[in-house]
């Protein structure tokens, strides 16, 4: 019954596609208007109104166990990085 089509974003004017899925949705919800921003315009424009920035995370390497993982700060080298478990594991001792 749904078909994707290709629509184009307000904001930044790059095309993006509306998938078959999406209308479905919008039709179950009784959404009107097709949506006129791609979902990087829509996620952005969501953050900026909950007062919310994308964090930047950059690559680490875990001091414990040595599993890459990502942390929301730059990462020093006096200064041991944990992924999420063994800080978790840290935290609990």
């Amino acid at each position: 019954m749904y078909e994707d089509r290709t629509l184009v974003c307000r904001d930044c004017g790059k095309e993006f596609v509306f998938t078959a899925g999406e209308q479905e949705f919008y039709a179950r919800n009784d959404f009107k208007n097709d949506p006129v921003r791609c979902p990087e315009c829509r996620r952005a424009r969501k953050n900026a109104a909950r007062g919310t920035q994308q964090r930047e995370l950059f690559d680490a390497v875990c001091a414990s166990c040595g599993k890459p993982t990502k942390v929301p700060f730059q990462p020093r080298n006096d200064k041991p990085i944990y992924c999420s478990e063994c800080f978790a594991a840290r935290r609990g001792r």
